[in-house]
């Protein structure tokens, strides 16, 4: 990016362009630690301030890179062509909180668990629950099509998107969808929109979907001897016709991780965990977590145990939502993989993971949201040793073989990004990249908009 663009970013921005290095190195990566450094950062207020700067990049053809809080796990914000980073965490304003039609509308830098807290007051819920809701925004969900622990009851980031207003790589202003529960007025573009990571236009705000906050909750803790048989338990509690909102599966290596700071006793035979919730009106709560231990029990749990109090059910969350930066105990850099197969198939899956580690001699830690088949995958790796960093890179590819073979996603939740652009053909297949890839040039021709991802060796159009 040469001086004419700077300039003119200047006049738009003033001191909310960020030049020098320091401040550019602050924006260069995220949670995939991977590094390219941007020609500048930009903050807007407003629609009017991305739709200028879309502008002014199709007039001087300088790449722009939407990021929220730059905590995605694909390299979804990482300037890897340099140009503009337009950062929306200051577009953080929570519009509106309609209590009658159950509609919040915000920006995108709203943090996430800023929403949830705000329509909690209010008697209200927004279910996506992201690990990283204390710090992701609602913009970087919306883009990622977050997901999260209470997806196998409540869906994930697209379930409460009623609609978007966003800017194009055309630099025209779009608005989508409806505030109403139904509208089938032409394509849904609001679903096309959501998941899209930044490549097909800049989310300036976003009209989203509340419901009543469950009365109350219980969570139940189960150990068993393998991941074979915690992975059977969850089909089996399904099975049972059992709907938890959150159903989540930790190894052992992922608990001993984390076990000490939590103060957690743990079964000296345990190989695997399942944290279970159930939530719902107050007299049906019980019955219901009473069943799911009875169920645990069945498929094989060696013990069982339920949170007392509010307390102790935030302390067991608590646990869960530490485990991924406390991996790093394991070996200092983690390649970090979240596949879904069918929950039928889950066993195998873990069976699968298992041979890949001791065939390969990798250090393979296994946790995820189990009830909807999701499992977060994390080869960790020294980071030192070529020939290591080779033999993870294979079995990444080998695993995602795997998922695609049982009928299994090769993402369910962080996106793709960079790091899983050699991988899209692998479950979309070569008619499907040629489709998102024509549509790419419809709402972006220029291929202004975040240049790189979900598309290998994708290049911006030169002038």
């Amino acid at each position: 990016m040469d001086g004419q663009p700077l300039s003119a970013l200047r006049d738009l921005f003033g001191e909310r362009l960020f030049t020098s290095r320091e401040q550019r190195i602050c924006y260069s990566y995220d949670a995939t630690g991977t590094m390219s450094l941007p020609d500048a950062v930009a903050f807007p207020v407003s629609a009017e301030e991305v739709r200028r700067t879309v502008l002014l990049a199709n007039e001087h053809r300088f790449p722009v890179i939407p990021r929220g809080a730059g905590s995605g796990f694909s390299g979804g914000s990482v300037p890897v062509q340099g140009g503009l980073v337009l950062s929306l965490e200051r577009m953080d304003r929570i519009l509106s909180i309609d209590t009658e039609n159950l509609v919040a509308v915000v920006e995108p830098g709203v943090v996430t668990e800023t929403l949830k807290e705000e329509v909690r007051k209010r008697g209200l819920f927004y279910p996506p629950d992201p690990a990283s809701l204390k710090f992701c925004t609602i913009g970087g969900n919306i883009a990622e099509c977050s997901g999260g622990m209470c997806a196998v009851k409540y869906g994930v980031t697209r379930d409460y998107v009623m609609g978007l207003e966003a800017v194009l790589g055309t630099g025209e202003l779009i608005r989508t969808g409806v505030t109403t529960v139904k509208g089938v007025v032409g394509y849904d573009l609001t679903r096309l929109l959501v998941g899209s990571e930044g490549t097909l236009g800049i989310v300036t705000k976003a009209i989203l979907k509340l419901i009543p906050f469950p009365e109350t909750a219980a969570t139940i803790l189960a150990f068993f001897r393998s991941n074979h048989d915690g992975s059977s338990a969850v089909a089996g509690i399904i099975r049972e016709r059992i709907t938890p909102c959150a159903m989540e599966l930790m190894d052992r290596t992922a608990i001993d991780c984390v076990r000490e700071e939590a103060d957690l006793p743990v079964p000296d035979d345990a190989g695997c965990a399942l944290l279970i919730e159930v939530d719902g009106p107050r007299e049906s709560v019980s019955t219901e977590a009473d069943r799911v231990e009875q169920a645990c029990r069945q498929y094989g749990a060696i013990e069982v145990g339920r949170a007392g109090d509010a307390k102790g059910r935030e302390r067991l969350w608590t646990l869960r939502r530490s485990i991924s930066p406390a991996l790093r105990k394991v070996n200092p850099v983690k390649i970090n993989e979240d596949i879904v197969v069918p929950r039928s198939r889950l066993p195998e899956m873990m069976a699968f993971l298992a041979d890949v580690a001791s065939r390969r001699n990798l250090k393979i830690v296994n946790f995820g949201h189990a009830g909807d088949g999701n499992v977060h995958v994390n080869v960790m790796i020294s980071g030192t040793d070529e020939e290591e960093r080779r033999r993870a890179d294979e079995a990444v590819s080998e695993i995602f073989g795997k998922t695609v073979a049982l009928g299994g996603t090769i993402s369910g939740e962080h996106g793709i990004g960079i790091s899983k652009a050699p991988f899209l053909e692998m479950e979309v297949g070569p008619l499907g990249v040629s489709v998102m890839k024509r549509l790419k040039g419809c709402f972006d021709p220029n291929g202004i908009l975040n240049p790189g991802k979900i598309f290998m060796e994708e290049q911006m159009a030169q002038r």
